[in-house]
């Protein structure tokens, strides 16, 4: 993402300020929220939530797996705390049998694909931490600058919003208990897919992921991210931070585990058969897995919206998609939608003080930033819509010869570095 330059945006000549409402405090709207708070200066920003303020989010152990890009723009809002997250150095993207045994992947018999930090001239690939980790210093500073600029910017946890709705001269009422106009509403309420309302595009891919987090030996590879193509399902390995008791190192990793429904039998095995199993699925690099913690199931599925705008209201993150997890580009998708609508924003702004591109109006300015959103997110939405669907669907498929296929795919991968820097461009940065 390039770097914005809040320096750039000045007074509006339109006589009264934009008012948006952000529904939804989660990574994605309070990104938002903090983005425009920063570069659209003159604007009015309303943030609805029905969390209670004064519940403690910090706690939440939710694992988020973050690309570059989004650590960047986390960065640059200040809400970036590298001591709690932990940095990936690599990623090993590889393919359990029964691909083994075909001559063409080499002497390790075994289809993979490395992508390292360093051979990408970057410091890391991304990072891993927990929900609450991010999101509890995310709202703090948002709340701070809500007290710094009350008559411009607003909070309202604790407000369910009850609906939103379309005004004939343009602009939207937000519903929250007392009904208010906003000339756009950014819609950041996700969910999980099961308890989602079916959106225009949708699939039930009838898989299960089974999350949690193991405890790895203490000579594991540290910063390591592991993507294993198995007969049912991915199974990932998104490294943790390490905790040290007794002044030893614990190395942990958050597991991510799916399953077709029809042959889960996760949830009858102890403990211990789990991680055996989960030992025997996964490449010998990982090193010997030690503890498994309980694991809880949610069902995947594709759920997602045609577009992202509509009239004006725009739709981010899970709002607008939810993907299945094999790519882990969910919340990225949404930080980079957020980018995008806030800076579409401001140029739209920037352009209304120019000759050359008079904006009259807030219906004009907001009307011409959607159309740049909806333009300008379309082929990363699409894209990693597409492969994310792919990918997920083809292990339902029990087609002769298909693990061959993907196996011969990611070898063609490592082979090729043009288009293993591609792919990793993609992984930290989404489709430019």
């Amino acid at each position: 993402m390039p770097k914005p330059n809040p320096a750039s945006v000045n007074s509006s000549p339109i006589s009264t300020p934009l008012s948006l409402a952000v529904v939804g405090a989660g990574p994605a709207g309070l990104a938002l929220a903090l983005l425009a708070a920063q570069l659209l200066p003159q604007a009015r920003i309303s943030l609805f939530d029905a969390r209670p303020l004064e519940r403690d989010v910090s706690g939440d152990p939710r694992t988020l797996a973050l690309s570059l890009g989004s650590v960047q723009l986390l960065q640059r809002l200040g809400v970036w705390d590298a001591t709690q997250a932990q940095a990936i150095a690599q990623v090993r993207v590889s393919q359990a049998p029964p691909t083994l045994q075909h001559p063409v992947f080499g002497r390790s018999q075994e289809p993979e694909v490395l992508i390292n930090a360093a051979e990408q001239g970057v410091a890391q690939l991304g990072a891993v931490l927990s929900y609450g980790q991010l999101v509890a210093p995310m709202q703090a500073a948002w709340q701070a600058r809500v007290a710094r600029e009350p008559q411009r910017l607003f909070s309202h946890f604790g407000a369910p919003v009850q609906g939103i709705k379309p005004l004939a001269d343009a602009g939207v009422e937000v519903d929250a208990g007392i009904a208010e106009r906003f000339d756009l509403a950014v819609v950041a309420e996700g969910g999980v897919f099961s308890d989602q309302a079916r959106k225009a595009i949708t699939h039930d891919y009838q898989q299960n992921a089974w999350v949690g987090t193991v405890t790895l030996a203490e000579d594991s590879p540290a910063g390591v991210a592991y993507e294993r193509f198995t007969r049912n399902g991915p199974l990932a390995l998104l490294p943790l931070r390490p905790l040290i008791a007794n002044g030893q190192i614990q190395r942990r990793a958050a597991l991510v585990w799916c399953m077709p429904k029809a042959e889960d039998e996760v949830a009858g095995l102890s403990d211990a058969q789990r991680l055996q199993v989960i030992q025997h699925l996964l490449p010998a690099s990982v090193g010997r897995l030690q503890a498994i913690s309980p694991l809880k199931c949610f069902a995947l599925g594709l759920n997602a919206e045609r577009t992202l705008v509509d009239g004006c209201t725009v739709r981010i993150g899970n709002a607008a998609q939810t993907l299945h997890p094999v790519a882990g580009q969910g919340l990225n998708l949404g930080l980079r939608d957020a980018y995008a609508l806030v800076e579409a924003l401001r140029r739209a702004a920037a352009n209304s003080k120019s000759a050359n591109d008079p904006i009259s109006n807030k219906a004009s300015l907001v009307q011409a930033a959607l159309r740049q959103v909806e333009w300008s997110r379309a082929p990363d939405r699409w894209a990693t819509i597409a492969a994310t669907d792919f990918l997920a669907k083809t292990f339902a498929w029990r087609w002769p010869g298909l693990p061959l296929a993907r196996g011969l795919a990611l070898a063609a991968l490592q082979a090729l570095p043009p288009l293993k820097r591609s792919l990793a461009r993609n992984m930290m940065f989404g489709r430019r």
